[in-house]
């Protein structure tokens, strides 16, 4: 089985997908260090210097390239679904789970880690989580387009099992 894991940044994919990948066997793969080991930098600097539609386009590129994992969780950027046809692509290779969470939740993962992110470097408190929720809104027609949504919230390691009966039992 692959598994994306989707969502907006601060959701936990690469979290979470670390730990279910460690306790079922599997493996894990998350698709921007595969872009920055690809090209030689970060995600912030592919953006600051090739800019973000080149970003897209090596995030394509990189997730096609997963066709060769089996038995793997791929985490996505939160943008990844949007871009290049990418949502179609791994509903058609995969299952998809999207880790919803309300834009407060978002707001106070993503405060920390702020420098690392290039599309909210430069924002103040109130900037970042209207920007959250605009990019949230833009993204949904995709995320829920995902085989299964689950509360990124309310996420143990121990809820991949249940997210895994809720796949199989979609896909019967």
């Amino acid at each position: 089985m692959r598994i994306f894991l989707l969502g907006f940044m601060g959701t936990g994919k690469s979290h979470w997908g670390q730990l279910w990948s460690l306790a079922h066997n599997v493996k894990f793969v998350d698709l921007d260090k595969e872009i920055e080991k690809e090209s030689g930098l970060s995600v912030a600097d592919i953006f600051e210097k090739k800019g973000e539609a080149y970003f897209r386009r090596a995030e394509a590129a990189a997730l096609r390239s997963m066709i060769t994992y089996e038995n793997c969780i791929i985490a996505c950027g939160g943008g990844a679904p949007c871009f290049m046809h990418n949502m179609n692509w791994m509903n058609d290779h995969g299952r998809t789970i999207f880790l919803s969470a309300k834009p407060a939740y978002l707001f106070q993962n993503i405060e920390k880690e702020k420098g690392k992110r290039p599309l909210l470097k430069d924002l103040n408190e109130a900037e970042m989580l209207f920007f959250i929720e605009q990019k949230l809104k833009e993204r949904m027609p995709f995320y829920s387009q995902a085989t299964v949504t689950v509360n990124a919230e309310e996420l143990t390691e121990g809820s991949f099992e249940d997210i895994v009966k809720q796949l199989t039992n979609h896909h019967a």
